[in-house]
């Protein structure tokens, strides 16, 4: 059943029907949601729910209907995120997890994990234990493996998970692990999943070769009621009567799942397709389905792997299919998972304040689309901090008030925000060290009740009124006024008693100030982008970005007044294998028709990027280098 509890409930109260529901044979989670807290008691003793109802602090009583409890949405509504060492698996994010099918020895796994760290993947895989149809198929090594894998691991930043096969091994495979794999033939081995749930660590379920999407979540159900709440669900394929591939993916059980239960859900195409070339295409279907990540199996040499050799990936088709991805999520509305940076301690500016270390600034209010991208960059790292301008966000940063600060600089369809290249310019003390782009989604917000019929004012900024056009003339007689930001329209909406009022903003806007989307996606072309720059201050940048994974240089320089000199500048460019990927002109402040060039371009190599901004020097005038960035999230 689900308590909910009454708002602002003292400690004593709480702890009185803790004990209540506990003497009669329950157990009892606690959650704490955005709005409510409720006690989740699973148990099968009889008991009127009414007795429950009038016990001090609880506002009402809800069974839950379904055979699973602790894994339905029934008791959790919100995505339940699970952390494997310093990743997370679940809500915006995409986690990748790649290696071999079995750890076949020291070497191997090393390179394995050294190439699959360098593409992108967040969580190592590889058996130690290797259940196989026949007893004379290659076993795994053991501990052994497991001893390889975890040095791999601390060696290349990678958290590891690997498959458990027996309950006599909890103890000692604890000690390697950051996750145990449960495998699609155990997925009913009812004592192991105990076992595994009461060691309390994440879990990675694997849906077995011919289970329902019930009999997959009641075996979740066994992991979460003996012990651990970090249960990720992994499908990977059915047996059918289809002999084309190994096994039939049902991708078509994301959505369903993710309807019935709050735990994330993750795809492993290289077992359910076991053909190599049919790995990219069913991973990628899968991330547009819905899943939180991928499970692929990767091995430097697959054609002389001990197992699952023909299902394996080559390193290069594994960095392909990270580029896809990366190149996938962004019309999700989603992001890459990387393993967050350990923040260094640093001197701040002489005016920071000791907070600001814990700060990331953006320019609007809450529910911003700013606010969106920073929230989707940092996790859950950095404080979000509001500033009225973007001159704010470099003011938060240039004096140490904020760690970090993420500007707008183009939009797909209204181009290079020129304001935030003059101040990159004007605060020499900010560099650039990463960039994200988000997808910009228009909804149509106001009071809830409101019908789109009783709507005859609309606030916005005027590029969001612009980009809602041809929704805009379908609604004859609508004021549209326009207003200094998105989110803040909302804001005023929120704050006026006019009911003919409404906003157009992303639906995150709607959420924080308690109103209601009247319709989504009113935007006349859907394809919308904004691209962010996430800048701090000078002497943190080489903490925060990785000079040898650098992907780009953003570089500023004029020319002198001659033929050919800008000609000259960007031929150095080329001569070094330096492909230019933006070129802005901006004109000079107290300079009347002289002109600053912005250029971002692809970095080949360190010392390529070294050599030509050796060179840029020496034949432009204030040459700078705005900063560097290792790629796109």
């Amino acid at each position: 059943m689900i308590i909910v509890l009454e708002q602002k409930i003292s400690e004593e109260k709480k702890a009185h029907i803790r004990e209540f529901l506990e003497k009669r044979g329950y157990r009892v989670r606690e959650i704490v949601g955005e709005v409510e807290t409720i006690f989740g008691a699973v148990g099968t003793p009889g008991m009127d729910l009414r007795e429950v109802e009038l016990l001090d602090g609880v506002s009402k009583v809800v069974p839950i209907t379904r055979p699973y409890k602790l894994a339905s949405r029934e008791l959790k509504r919100e995505d339940t995120v699970v952390s494997v060492g310093p990743v997370k698996i679940g809500g915006n994010r995409v986690a990748v997890i790649a290696g071999p099918c079995g750890i076949e020895s020291r070497q191997q796994i090393f390179d394995v994990a050294e190439a699959v760290s360098r593409a992108g993947a967040v969580i190592l895989r590889g058996g130690a234990f290797k259940p196989r149809t026949s007893p004379y198929a290659f076993q795994g090594l053991g501990e052994e493996g497991l001893r390889y894998m975890k040095e791999a691991g601390e060696a290349f930043g990678l958290p590891i998970t690997s498959e458990i096969t027996s309950p006599a091994y909890v103890d000692m495979m604890r000690e390697y692990v950051d996750a145990f794999q449960i495998g699609a033939r155990n997925m009913q081995n009812f004592e192991l999943l105990k076992a595994v749930g009461a060691a309390g660590l994440p879990v990675i379920l694997k849906r077995g070769l011919a289970a329902t999407i019930e009999e997959w979540l009641m075996a979740a159900e066994y992991l979460m009621a003996h012990g651990t709440d970090h249960v990720v669900l992994c499908e990977r394929g059915i047996r059918t009567f289809e002999r084309y591939t190994r096994n039939t993916l049902d991708l078509s059980a994301i959505p369903v799942v993710k309807k019935l239960s709050h735990l994330p859900v993750i795809v492993d195409p290289s077992h359910a397709t076991g053909l190599r070339a049919k790995v990219p295409p069913m991973g990628l279907a899968a991330v547009a389905a819905g899943a939180d990540g991928l499970m692929v199996e990767v091995h430097t040499d697959p054609d002389n792997a001990l197992s699952d050799g023909p299902q394996s990936l080559f390193p290069e088709q594994f960095e392909k299919l990270m580029r896809d991805i990366q190149a996938l999520t962004p019309v999700l509305g989603k992001s890459i998972e990387h393993i967050p940076r350990k923040k260094e301690p640093v001197e701040l500016h002489s005016s920071a304040k000791t907070s600001g270390m814990d700060r990331a600034a953006f320019q609007g209010v809450h529910g911003a689309y700013s606010e969106e991208a920073l929230k989707r960059y940092f996790r859950e790292e950095y404080e979000p901090a509001a500033c009225r301008s973007f001159r704010d966000v470099f003011e938060e940063v240039a004096s140490g008030a904020s760690h970090f600060g993420i500007i707008p600089v183009e939009n797909s369809l209204a181009g290079v925000i020129n304001e935030n290249l003059d101040l990159l310019l004007r605060y020499p003390a900010c560099r650039v060290v990463g960039e994200t782009e988000i997808r910009i989604i228009h909804s149509l917000i106001a009071k809830p009740g409101t019908q789109i019929s009783d709507v005859k004012k609309v606030y916005s900024h005027p590029q969001g009124l612009a980009q809602c056009e041809e929704f805009l003339d379908s609604l004859p007689g609508v004021q549209r006024i326009p207003f200094f930001d998105t989110a803040g329209a909302v804001a005023h909406v929120a704050e006026i008693t006019d009911p003919q009022a409404a906003a157009i903003a992303g639906s995150a806007a709607a959420d924080y100030y308690g109103l209601e989307v009247l319709k989504e996606g009113i935007e006349t072309n859907p394809r919308n982008y904004t691209r962010f720059y996430v800048i701090t201050r000078e002497e943190h940048a080489d903490s925060v970005v990785d000079i040898s994974k650098a992907a780009r240089v953003i570089m500023v320089f004029s020319t002198p007044d001659e033929p050919g000199a800008l000609f000259k500048c960007l031929k150095i460019l080329a001569e070094n294998g330096m492909n230019m990927k933006k070129l802005e002109s901006r004109p000079i402040h107290g300079k009347p028709w002289e002109y600053m060039f912005f250029i971002e371009s692809e970095i080949p190599d360190v010392k390529s990027c070294s050599t030509a901004c050796e060179q840029l020097r020496e034949v432009s005038v204030d040459f700078r280098v705005l900063g560097m960035v290792e790629g796109v999230r």
